[in-house]
């Protein structure tokens, strides 16, 4: 379909910095621009949540959202995009307390380090030992055993991708994954590449820069990039994966979704019509936020079966 007009209203408010010399930036200017973000109100309004306490967990700071206070919940790790270089926990925390009231699960939110200066594969060793901590000590959560989930969009749903199979080839049992848009394959070669290129948001420019920033020099086939080259996709945890029309990463979202079906794992793939890259983060703006925030809740609750 046609550009949705929110997509198109938000180009417009928020047009894309073309030409832009990426590289001129420093990483301590880099660091600066993580914590600037114009667009703070488009993130939602926090909804109230029983409880938001920040913790460092395996070394790695996270916050910890509870929708109620009453029995052990089922846990989310969530881990946010950014591209691997940008994302800050209040930034963060509109999207952390609506899902723990959307799933009625605990969600935690990591902090993983970030590029440049902490290049891969720092961001997936963070993920990974919030996961396995959770694994390893639900009673610190307040969470119902073995009931763990890994969530994330962009550069986020690329580590929740990488950790879905760590955790399965660690013998431990995730109840879901759910993928939104995210990268799986660092090639760019795909046609949305190609059609997408520029003047949608996010470019095949900042693609190339974040991933020169995350992973200089890193076979861009190893699995722990680029989780669509893993080998043996069966036994996987049932996913989700949300991709959106105008958006760059969509084909290799498809093809993950894809992947992952053709090796017997319960797949519920859902394109967004006429949205464009980081809708997910903006229900100020974008009605379909809120339409995907709903259905990703619904197939959690469903995954950890509850109402």
């Amino acid at each position: 379909m046609p550009l949705h007009p929110q997509s198109q209203s938000f180009l417009d408010r928020f047009p894309p910095v073309a030409g832009a010399d990426l590289d001129a930036l420093t990483d301590d200017e880099v660091a600066v621009l993580r914590q600037l973000d114009s667009r703070v109100a488009e993130r939602g309004a926090p909804v109230e949540v029983f409880s938001a306490v920040d913790a460092t967990v395996a070394g790695v700071p996270v916050r910890v959202y509870r929708p109620t206070g009453e029995e052990p919940l089922p846990v989310v790790v969530y881990l946010h995009g950014g591209g691997w270089v940008y994302g800050t926990l209040p930034q963060l925390d509109p999207l952390g307390r609506d899902l723990a009231v959307r799933t009625g699960a605990v969600v935690v939110m990591a902090d993983y380090r970030l590029a440049p200066h902490h290049v891969f594969p720092a961001a997936v060793d963070d993920a990974w030992a919030v996961v396995r901590d959770v694994f390893d000590r639900p009673a610190f959560y307040h969470g119902e055993p073995g009931q763990v989930a890994v969530a994330g969009d962009s550069a986020g749903g690329n580590l929740a991708a990488v950790t879905a199979w760590l955790a399965r080839d660690a013998g431990l049992p995730l109840a879901h994954q759910a993928l939104v848009y995210p990268v799986t394959d660092v090639a760019m070669d795909t046609p949305s590449y190609a059609e997408y290129a520029h003047g949608y948001g996010l470019s095949v420019a900042d693609m190339t820069w974040v991933v020169r920033k995350y992973a200089p020099g890193v076979d861009p086939r190893d699995p722990r990039l680029s989780p669509l080259h893993l080998a043996d996709k069966s036994g996987l945890a049932p996913a989700t994966v949300v991709t959106a029309e105008y958006d760059l990463l969509r084909d290799e979202g498809r093809a993950y979704a894809k992947a992952l079906a053709d090796a017997g794992v319960p797949v519920d793939y859902l394109d967004y019509a006429g949205a464009l890259h980081g809708f997910f983060s903006y229900p100020g703006f974008f009605d379909a936020a809120g339409e995907a925030r709903e259905h990703v809740a619904r197939n959690l609750r469903a995954a950890f079966r509850r109402p």
